[in-house]
């Protein structure tokens, strides 16, 4: 073999493992969002029945909130917690917010934060549930809401 063939193969091969290194540490920060919201479900506070998990991922930092809704009905009440890697939530927050838009419940307060919110909805509606990182490393992790009459 020539020395010129070795050199390529080396470069070659030195340019692969860049490559696959690149492309597998990439794999590993992807968010498991899923993950994260099938953890939360046997979290829920107890007399609570599951309804649905949310993904929160905010795509690498792309965004900044993390939105859904859900229709509450007066007289339930409403439970919804926060899984998320690292250290208790992770700097996640959640806001609930009525039809109108006003705030009704939020897992930060007076700069702490909590690992759920429960709410005892007094009006049919639709209601926002607002996802958003306050210091969140990762900006990902996983919710469940619940209901009890």
């Amino acid at each position: 073999m020539s020395d010129t063939y070795k050199m390529k193969r080396i470069i070659v091969f030195v340019a692969f493992f860049f490559v696959a290194a690149f492309v597998s540490s990439d794999v590993m920060a992807q968010c498991d969002a899923e993950g994260y919201g099938n953890a939360c479900i046997p979290k829920l506070a107890s007399g609570f029945n599951f309804l649905k998990s949310y993904k929160i991922d905010s795509e690498g930092g792309a965004k900044d909130k993390v939105e859904y809704s859900y229709v509450f009905t007066k007289g339930t009440q409403y439970y919804i917690n926060l899984c998320a890697g690292g250290s208790n939530t992770d700097g996640l927050v959640v806001s609930l917010y009525d039809a109108k838009r006003n705030i009704v419940a939020t897992s930060k307060m007076n700069g702490e934060f909590v690992s759920a919110i429960a709410y005892p909805c007094n009006a049919t509606g639709i209601y926002y549930i607002q996802y958003t990182f306050s210091g969140s490393s990762s900006k990902c992790g996983g919710s469940a809401l619940g209901f009890k009459r």
